[in-house]
């Protein structure tokens, strides 16, 4: 059966079996590096009061949150775009033809 792509959708190489996460989304089970992630910073004051405090000096602490979605979620939610075949990386511009 053919191969749509030569790395299979996947970032690990040559590295054998990567380890498995979990979709923030639906639960499923996907492979590290073929999930997609999406790293936020999150405040837990107010936006309006975190303005006003700002203006004032303070220092207010921002909490690192990375969620890792299964492909196809990252697709629904829009996380990740379809992108047309004129748009996507051109195998033959990367060799060197000489």
């Amino acid at each position: 059966m053919t191969k749509k792509r030569k790395s299979g959708g996947r970032n690990k190489g040559s590295s054998g079996k990567s380890k498995m996460v979990q979709c923030s989304k639906c639960g499923r089970i996907v492979p590290a590096d073929k999930a997609k992630k999406q790293t936020k910073r999150t405040s837990a004051v107010d936006p309006q009061l975190a303005r006003e405090l700002r203006a004032s000096g303070s220092y207010i602490p921002t909490k690192i949150v990375t969620q890792t979605y299964c492909v196809s979620c990252a697709v629904h939610t829009g996380k990740v775009h379809i992108r047309q075949e004129s748009d996507r990386k051109s195998h033959l511009s990367r060799r060197s033809i000489s």
